[in-house]
Formats: C-alpha cells, structure tokens, sequence
C-alpha cells in the first residue's frame, strides 16, 4: 500500500502542509516538529509520488560529513581532509560538490535526523566519522537508514568508525593502540596505572580502554576498577578525572587518558595538586592530534593518521579511489614516545 503525505502527517500528528515544508525546507519549522516529520518519513519509507519520485533516483551534488563535535580537532581534522577531496575531476561533470558538515553533538537521535535530511536531498555522498553509539536500537536504525541511502545510489563511507554491512569502513585500530600505549608504560616499570576513559556509549572508548586491560592481563596486572574513571572527550572531563583518581588512589604513578584532550586537563590537575610530569606521574594520550607536540612536556600518545584517513574516505566517496576489496581497511595508529612519560617514582 502507498504511504501518503496524509499518513505521514498523521503519524507526526501535524499538519499535511507542515509535512510539506519539512521536506521542501521553503518554511521555517520547529526543531522538535522536524525531528518529529523526518522520524515519521523513516519509520513509514515515505517517498514522494510522481516527477518529484523521478527525480530521486539521481543523486545530487551534496555531500554530507556526519561528525561528533567539530569543535574537536579529531574531527575537524578529517572532515577538512574529507572535503578537499569533494569535487574537481571527481564532481559530476567535472563540477564541484557542496559538502555539509553535520555536527551531531553526539546525540543519536540528531545523527539519524541528519542521514534522513541527507536521505531527502538525494545526497551524492556521505561520510560518517568517529564512534558510534553502542545501543542496539540505535545501531538498526543507522543501519536501516545506511541501506536506504546505498540502495538510491548513494556512496556511503565511515572514517574512523566501526565496521557495518552497509557501508565502505576504513576503521582505526583503537584496541591496538591501547594495549600498545600501555604496553610501553609498563615496559617503563608502572604497575599503578590510572585510566580516564571516554562516555561509557562510544564504541571508541570500549575498544582502547579493551586495549588498555589486555595489556595489563598480559602483564599479570589486576584492572583495579578504581583506577578507572569515564568521562567526556574534553579537557574539564580530564582534569576532574584525574583529581578522583588521584583521591581513590593517590599512588598511581601513570594516568593513561582517552585522548590528547583529556591528556591536557590530567596534565593541569597534577600540576595543580602539587605533581611533576613525568617525576611524579606519567601521562599519555591517543590521537596524536597538533598541540600535543606543543605541550609542556611534549605528549606522549597514538598517532592516528587523521587527515589521511580522511582524504582517502573523501576519494573513496567521490569514486575517484577504489574500495578496498573486502569493504574495510584498517588504520593502525603508531605509538608516539615523548617526554610526558618516564620510569615511575621510587
């Protein structure tokens, strides 16, 4: 049975016309009543009728950059790589592409309002960064709305993100290089880590705090689950992390961070209480990202290759590199050793 415009109204329980300017963008609506109209078009597959149905079945020259925070340089970095890639020899005839960036904040119902959005404007392409949220709900959805835009001709790419059937996947090797990272602060001699892991959602933080444990399993070190703490990817989350860690157990010697970010704020809150880096208490982080070489010490971390990550992912989406064969490559992350870390305290 055809879905109507009618239907999909009644399922959102607004107005046909309101329906009408959600999917034509010509009217301003309401946050929460296009989140509620788009919710609506996904769960009853409404297309539209007639020339308009026609016209679908082209892609567009849009492409669409999913991303957690582009605030964060993680992100920001790979969907500036993304998008120099996007156009040129590789945009329809010869043209170039208009790539949107998509900020979710990190909210899943936000990411899937945008591959909706994305759905609607027959986007050519879309590139989907960073971890993915670890609910099984939310998971078939994504990969519901991954199939959908696969099947109508659009190329989808995930950077940075776990595997999924419906998508080309260049994944990071974030278990890798956190067992790695660990590996080389108990190859120092620390046996009293502390660990300020990422929200507890991510697929990015189950996979390096996993890094993290087989590592320490490997040592014969018992993961004390007071020595761990979860928190936001930022700078406040690191500081206060490190501050409790410090109050659980005031006689770890290292603190591994979740990232470089996280790593900063670790950094301020030991010299705030009084510690020395690395004298006292060592600190790493993960990604690798610009300032870390700039801080006082320099960072020790896993440099991830971002940015060429992130132009490849941007080739593959344009067809101008091709796939790898099994549909997933993945990109090893290289232990960086500066000078946050040394041998612990006597």
């Amino acid at each position: 049975m055809t879905v109507t415009l009618a239907d999909v109204a009644a399922r959102a329980q607004v107005s046909p016309a309101t329906v009408s300017r959600v999917l034509n963008g010509n009217y301003p609506v309401a946050a929460s009543t296009r989140e509620r109209v788009l919710r609506a078009v996904d769960e009853l597959d409404y297309v539209l009728n007639g020339p308009a149905s026609a016209l679908a079945a082209a892609t567009s020259d849009l492409v669409g950059i999913l991303v957690n925070d582009i605030a964060d340089p993680f992100f920001g970095i790979m969907a500036s790589a993304i998008q120099s890639e996007i156009g040129g020899p590789g945009g329809r005839a010869g043209g170039e592409r208009l790539a949107v960036v998509c900020n979710t904040g990190g909210s899943p119902e936000r990411e899937l309002t945008y591959l909706t959005l994305l759905q609607r404007q027959r986007a050519a392409a879309v590139v989907l960064t960073g971890g993915a949220v670890e609910d099984s709900a939310h998971a078939s959805a994504v990969g519901n709305k991954l199939r959908k835009l696969a099947d109508a001709g659009t190329r989808v790419v995930l950077c940075g993100r776990p595997p999924a059937p419906e998508a080309i996947a260049l994944t990071f090797d974030n278990r890798g290089g956190g067992q790695r990272l660990t590996e080389h602060l108990i190859g120092l001699g620390h046996r009293r880590l502390g660990y300020i892991a990422g929200p507890e959602e991510r697929t990015t933080t189950r996979h390096r705090l996993e890094g993290h444990r087989d590592a320490l399993a490997a040592a014969g070190i018992e993961d004390d689950p007071r020595r761990t703490v979860h928190g936001r990817y930022d700078r406040h989350a690191g500081y206060e992390a490190t501050l409790e860690l410090l109050h659980r157990d005031p006689s770890i010697t290292a603190v591994v961070a979740a990232n470089d970010t996280v790593a900063l704020g670790a950094c301020a809150a030991l010299r705030d209480s009084g510690l020395r880096i690395p004298d006292d208490v060592s600190v790493a982080g993960f990604d690798d990202l610009p300032f870390s070489i700039d801080a006082v010490p320099a960072l020790t971390t896993v440099h991830l290759p971002l940015a060429e990550a992130g132009a490849r992912a941007g080739r593959i989406a344009m067809g101008r590199e091709e796939p790898p064969a099994s549909g997933i490559a993945t990109v090893p992350g290289e232990l960086v050793v500066r000078g946050s870390t040394g041998a612990p305290r006597e």
